[in-house]
């Protein structure tokens, strides 16, 4: 697939990374001749040096014959001007990230497909959702709906406390009430860095983060086995009023008492006019006894969103220490990610992994629903569409050519939802659920499509 990625910054160049790793032809643009030099130095791209919201540099970068469009300028009228100017210069696809959820409103969404603009998307929001939904389980560190809720992939770390330690794999407890079919598939277990495909034999260690496929009528079952007792959000201090900050509270404001810290005066007094339901406080969240002040030690949940990674760290570090029981950070510096795990941090958001989730399935000629790359693992999970006369239909899961690290978690067939085994056959148009590692995808997609 050609590929034409309008800037190099961190997103642009993140996404180029990864899809120069899937045998994409990839063009990146960008008016910062040094970044797009840093950017040629660790992936295998051609360049072009200009404005992508002017013709000579899309010209230049094929725009005409490429198959997918991604605008990821810093600047939001420069995606939507690149992206409108890509498709009518011939790009079959074209796709731009925004900084404005008016945009996404059904209305105001349509004027822009009329424009030639085939895909928007907001990271912040989509971040926003993802601690919301974090927030009512507490117990997990990544929870990912499929199929409209009918499975989930929960991910959760094991506390001293937890059933599972010390067990085998093929002796985890069963689920559910007796007689009842399968009802959740752990897929792999995540130690020391390293990714484990689950195997019978592998043992549960005390600080695994373990990643189940789950039926929805099992998930809280599930997530017992983590030894963490699932908190009630009633209290929430979020730090930084940064987009996802002020996403958040408006979001759960309504439902929790809201506390927002930011450090900028004119910012804060601008939030207090938005957020009528939120507490909005004037404050540097890095100054201890301020926090302490503010009844940290109160919180049930605390969400560090400023635009610094290492502040989001050390906040949340000292969150956990002082007893809040669910602690979220943005992480935007991916070299982060492992250190902010090991220190205790519950979960970790990263808006670039957020938007190669968004656009890695533009890049696949299977049907894949849906994609989540998970922080803290080398794998991924994604939600397949089973063709006619695809491969994977022909025999049991067992028997297809699936790649080593590769897991079948779950099926969705019409309203019947199961947990999948090796003698199960898929049927067309089943809703498959996958488990592995990015390499691999393009292979298992074949098996389906």
């Amino acid at each position: 697939m050609k590929i034409v990625i309008a800037g190099a910054g961190e997103m642009g160049s993140h996404l180029a990374k990864l899809l120069s790793g899937g045998n994409h032809d990839i063009t990146v643009i960008d008016p910062d001749a040094k970044a797009l030099t840093e950017l040629v130095a660790g992936a295998d791209v051609v360049t072009v040096e200009g404005d992508s919201t002017t013709f000579g540099p899309l010209r230049k970068a094929g725009v005409r014959k490429c198959d997918l469009f991604i605008a990821v300028n810093h600047v939001e009228n420069d995606n939507v001007v690149a992206a409108m100017l890509a498709k009518q210069l011939g790009a079959k696809k074209s796709i731009a990230r925004i900084d404005n959820s008016e945009y996404l409103e059904p209305n105001n969404k349509e004027m822009f497909v009329n424009l030639g603009i085939d895909y928007l998307f907001y990271p912040e929001r989509v971040a926003a959702r993802e601690i919301s939904g974090l927030l009512g389980h507490t117990s997990t560190t990544e929870y990912v709906d499929f199929s409209n809720g009918k499975l989930s992939l929960v991910v959760f770390r094991l506390d001293a406390t937890s059933s599972l330690i010390g067990r085998e794999l093929s002796d985890t407890p069963p689920v559910g009430s007796a007689g009842d079919d399968a009802c959740y598939r752990i897929v792999a277990i995540a130690r020391d860095g390293e990714t484990i495909m689950a195997r019978p034999e592998e043992y549960f260690m005390e600080e695994d983060t373990v990643y189940i496929i789950a039926r929805h009528d099992a998930v809280k079952s599930v997530m017992e086995f983590s030894g963490h007792a699932n908190v009630a959000i009633k209290n929430l201090m979020i730090l930084g009023g940064s987009r996802i900050g002020v996403r958040l509270a408006m979001d759960l404001q309504d439902e929790v008492n809201v506390k927002l810290i930011e450090y900028d005066a004119e910012k804060a007094y601008k939030l207090a006019e938005v957020l009528d339901k939120t507490l909005i406080i004037n404050e540097d969240g890095r100054h201890i006894d301020a926090m302490l002040e503010e009844s940290l030690t109160h919180m049930d949940a605390f969400v560090a969103v400023t635009g610094r990674s290492e502040t989001n760290i050390l906040a949340s570090m000292f969150a956990k220490r002082v007893g809040v029981k669910k602690v979220i950070a943005e992480i935007e510096n991916l070299d982060y990610i492992n250190l902010a795990e090991s220190v205790g941090i519950d979960t970790i958001v990263n808006k670039k992994l957020i938007t190669a989730s968004n656009i890695f399935r533009f890049t696949m000629a299977t049907d894949v629903q849906a994609i989540k790359y998970l922080t803290g693992s080398q794998a991924e999970v994604l939600e397949f569409i089973v063709k006619p006369d695809a491969e994977a239909t022909t025999r049991p899961i067992g028997e297809l050519r699936l790649p080593p690290d590769t897991v079948v978690g779950g099926i969705v067939r019409g309203e019947k939802v199961m947990i999948a085994a090796d003698t199960m056959q898929l049927h067309a148009y089943d809703r498959v659920v996958v488990f592995s590692i990015p390499d691999l995808i393009a292979k298992i997609g074949a098996l389906f499509s």
